[in-house]
């Protein structure tokens, strides 16, 4: 690029990692120098809030991205960098991911004070996390435990929970391999036990649609197995209506045959209810795998479930 790239982040320390990370690596493959700037989202500012009640607010959508992509549609910055988690499935006009790199570990972990798995958390323990997804995975698996809200950094919920305030925590695995804590991790959760968010563990590289130059130089991060993934992933909750804040999870990824593998569920708040089910196709057929696992979730009952989050299902 002929100018100085300016990217878009949040304040926290796991998107600063995150921007650091794009920062070097164009460095590394094209010798640019990049500034970051931070911008403060309204998900961000609404940390006193629990997701939930954001969401029953209609706010949810887009919480942590929604003031990168206003700079971005104002010239302030040339590339935001998003925890593909977090995005929206419809993007604004004007804007497009020109790249998707290459997927950290996509799982869900538990951290907890005692160092104990989720099977050996005794009744009763009180368990944090902000998710509704993880919650209701939470609730299905041990009815026998007290969920509880926990919003904050990564930083902030671990010191919560050496507080006492809770016995264990549930965080994405990675960005705590991201930001140095896998030690603290005292079980990997499988994803017969939490299938993880849509897109977890994936950073999307968003750009102005007529800038050409940054199209090209973030494109030179993307990685086309985990754009398979993440798509097939998003078209599934396009499909089924959702957001960041329903109770759904998916898990997609390239076998050693080379078939894209996604197993997706959809559970209910409190856990008594939760229909799975799975699918696979070729890569290059993401999209469409995607949209059709979403309606056999939907055949399955799904769309009763998401009902009872106030989603409607056409």
């Amino acid at each position: 690029m002929n100018r100085p790239v300016r990217i878009g982040t949040r304040g926290s320390a796991l998107a600063l990692w995150q921007a650091n990370h794009v920062r070097d690596e164009f460095a590394r493959l094209h010798g640019l120098e990049a500034e970051l700037v931070r911008i403060h989202t309204s998900g961000d500012k609404l940390q006193t809030a629990s997701l939930a009640q954001i969401g029953a607010e209609g706010s949810a959508k887009g919480i942590f991205i929604k003031e990168l992509e206003d700079a971005l549609l104002a010239g302030t910055v040339d590339v935001a960098v998003h925890s593909m988690k977090d995005v929206p499935t419809e993007t604004p006009p004007g804007l497009v991911f020109a790249a998707i790199t290459r997927r950290e570990d996509p799982r869900d972990c538990l951290i907890s004070r005692s160092n104990r798995s989720l099977k050996g958390l005794p009744s009763g323990a009180r368990i944090g996390t902000s998710s509704v997804r993880r919650q209701a995975q939470l609730r299905h698996v041990r009815p026998d435990l007290v969920v509880a809200d926990l919003r904050g950094n990564v930083d902030t919920r671990l010191r919560k929970l050496a507080e006492g305030e809770f016995d264990a925590i549930v965080l994405a695995m990675a960005g705590v391999n991201r930001l140095g804590a896998s030690g603290k991790v005292a079980q990997i959760f499988k994803q017969d036990v939490m299938l993880p968010a849509v897109g977890q563990g994936a950073l999307g590289i968003e750009v102005r649609a007529n800038d050409s130059e940054a199209i090209a130089l973030a494109a030179s991060l993307d990685d086309s197995e985990t754009r398979a993934c993440v798509t097939t992933e998003r078209a599934l909750l396009r499909e089924l209506e959702g957001g960041c804040q329903v109770p759904v999870g998916a898990w997609a990824r390239i076998a050693q045959s080379g078939e894209l593998e996604i197993e997706a569920g959809v559970f209910s708040p409190d856990g008594m209810e939760a229909v799975r089910r799975s699918d696979s196709g070729a890569p290059s057929e993401a999209e469409a795998i995607g949209v059709h696992l979403g309606r056999a979730l939907i055949d399955a009952g799904a769309d009763k479930i998401l009902r009872l989050v106030g989603r409607s299902v056409g």
